[in-house]
């Protein structure tokens, strides 16, 4: 009989140790996958000063774009965590970086500067690896989020104080509209 309740005992310890493991390792997944998304919205926010740059030397170009796009940068630099108010401030300069690319096609010396086209190629080569990224991260989270909130998972994951995490999800629902194709 003593036997069995030891049995059951260290069972249950090694049930529990394998639950906490589970909960850790994807807490840090979640947590490396939010990384992951984060060097690529900087890698962007550190184009679009170049960017800016560059297209200040077009003659007339609109002010106010630059103006909002800069506003948008510091914006979304200053959050750091994977909050709504941060995929809010990330979609507006994303917003706002293509509403300048757009604009920047009416300007043919633009169109034909080098440094322009390359950092026009470097930002859309970033909007795919962010949109990668943020895929990956929003797997990770509905899987740790699942599993927090999975029986018996959720008994251990409230002793260790673990919350469900928020999504990187696109605010603008303009942004998730397919763009038209004119033929």
């Amino acid at each position: 009989m003593m036997f069995a309740i030891l049995g059951i005992g260290i069972a249950l310890v090694i049930g529990l140790a394998m639950i906490y493991n589970s909960l850790v390792a994807m807490r840090r997944l979640t947590e490396n996958a939010w990384a992951d998304v984060d060097v690529y919205l900087q890698r962007r926010a550190q184009l679009v000063p170049n960017l800016v740059e560059t297209v200040k030397g077009a003659a007339a170009f609109e002010s106010n774009t630059l103006e909002k796009v800069v506003s948008a940068r510091s914006e979304a630099a200053a959050l750091h965590q994977p909050t709504a108010s941060k995929a809010l401030a990330e979609s507006e300069l994303a917003s706002g970086v293509s509403r300048m690319l757009m604009v920047a096609e009416s300007y043919p010396v633009l169109q034909a500067n080098q440094s322009f086209l390359g950092l026009q190629r470097e930002l859309s080569e970033t909007e795919r690896l962010i949109a990668s990224a943020r895929q990956y991260y929003n797997a990770c989270v509905r899987d740790y989020n699942t599993l927090i909130e999975s029986f018996p998972q959720a008994i251990v994951a409230g002793a260790m104080g673990l919350k469900p995490k928020d999504f990187f999800e696109i605010e603008d629902l303009t942004e998730r509209a397919a763009p038209g194709v004119g033929l």
